[in-house]
């Protein structure tokens, strides 16, 4: 395990609390946790980073997929199926991830983090309200194909902002409002979380003794922001998305090209 002082041991955990925050409300926790990971951690090989991340996300993602079952109309055997093809998806993708390096990781974490909010900042009502159209069987194998199956492979590949493209697409694809469709997601992502997170234990890239610590504080950021999201709708979140997705890429555009 890496030398890490309690510095930045400390930034990490505040970085892990404030990620299970956004994740549990419109997901992307992964755009603030895998940078902080990255800027934190510089000497720690990519595939390391990934790994640890993916412990310690699917800790507060259970956490709040736990919190929106017991209050939120989800459609569990809708979620299982897309989560299952989800976790397949998920597996494959991480097992190509051993070979990605950090100065290829940074530009894509960037390119990411713009898409998203420059989704946020053009479609600012997207999934207030649900679609009162049919779910038909075919959206229903699009869902578990294309978002389980697709997004799943980009979570194990990459993983930033899988919360949020899955919020978006089952918002797209099966009519939902925007706290029942967080509430699928969450799902969704512990699946996909579970599946990546097995090919890097057996791969040994994972920290396990800082991701332990780090989990502790998403768990609590997820099961709060769960419950905000529940009492208050998405909306409030979306100024301080857009705050920490713009600082981000201008780190991260500093550390890769300053």
């Amino acid at each position: 395990m890496p030398d890490i002082s309690l510095t930045t041991l400390v930034l990490l955990c505040a970085a892990a609390l404030v990620a299970g925050w956004i994740d549990a409300v419109v997901g992307g926790g992964g755009l603030l946790l895998l940078p902080a990971l990255l800027l934190g951690l510089p000497q720690v090989p990519a595939a390391h980073i990934l790994g640890t991340n993916k412990a310690v996300a699917i800790v507060g993602t259970t956490g709040a997929a736990a919190t929106y079952v017991r209050r939120a109309p989800v459609r569990v055997g809708t979620a299982a199926r897309i989560g299952l093809a989800a976790l397949a998806g998920s597996m494959c993708g991480a097992f190509f991830a051993a070979g990605i390096g950090s100065d290829v990781l940074r530009p894509v974490i960037m390119v990411v983090l713009l898409a998203v909010a420059a989704f946020v900042m053009l479609r600012p009502s997207f999934g207030t309200t649900a679609d009162k159209g049919p779910v038909t069987r075919a959206r229903v194998v699009a869902a578990i194909v294309l978002v389980g199956g697709g997004i799943g492979f980009y979570d194990g590949l990459f993983g930033p902002g899988t919360g949020t493209f899955l919020v978006l697409a089952l918002t797209a694809v099966l009519h939902l409002d925007l706290v029942t469709a967080s509430a699928t997601a969450k799902i969704v992502n512990v699946c996909t979380n579970a599946g990546a997170l097995a090919m890097f234990a057996y791969q040994g890239t994972v920290l396990w003794g800082p991701a332990a610590l780090m989990a502790v504080f998403n768990l609590a950021g997820g099961m709060l922001g769960a419950r905000m999201a529940l009492r208050k709708g998405a909306e409030f979140v979306r100024g301080v998305l857009l705050v920490v997705v713009f600082s981000l890429v201008a780190k991260l555009a500093f550390d890769q090209w300053g």
